[in-house]
C-alpha cells in the first residue's frame, strides 16, 4: 500500500511567504519539542501516547467529514467497522 504526504495548508499574509509542512513533519516538530522540556526525565509509552494524541483528532474529523456516517468513516479509514466503533468508544466520540 502507497501512502501519500498530506499538506497542511498554511495561514500567513503573503502567499508567497507559505510553507507547506507535511503532517510527519509537524508529528516529529512535535516529538523533538517534547523530548527537549522533558530535559532527560524517563519517559515511558511514548507509542502510546503518540498514538491517542494522532487517533482521536483523526477519527473526530473524519466522523465530521463522513458527517457521522460510521460506515463511510470505516471505508475512509479503512477499518472494519467493529473497529472504528471500539475506537469511537474509546475516545468519547461515540
Amino acid at each position: 500500500m502507497e501512502y501519500k504526504e498530506i499538506k497542511q495548508p498554511t495561514l500567513v499574509s503573503n502567499p508567497a511567504e507559505a510553507t507547506s509542512q507535511t503532517l510527519r513533519d509537524n508529528v516529529q516538530q512535535s516529538l523533538n519539542s517534547y523530548f527537549r522540556q522533558l530535559d532527560g526525565q524517563p519517559v515511558t509509552d511514548v507509542y502510546q501516547m503518540v498514538l491517542s494524541e494522532i487517533e482521536a483528532p483523526l477519527f473526530e474529523t473524519v466522523m465530521h467529514y463522513t458527517k457521522d456516517n460510521q460506515t463511510k468513516a470505516s471505508q475512509l479509514l479503512g477499518l472494519n467497522r467493529g473497529t472504528l466503533r471500539k475506537k469511537l468508544k474509546q475516545y468519547g466520540l461515540l
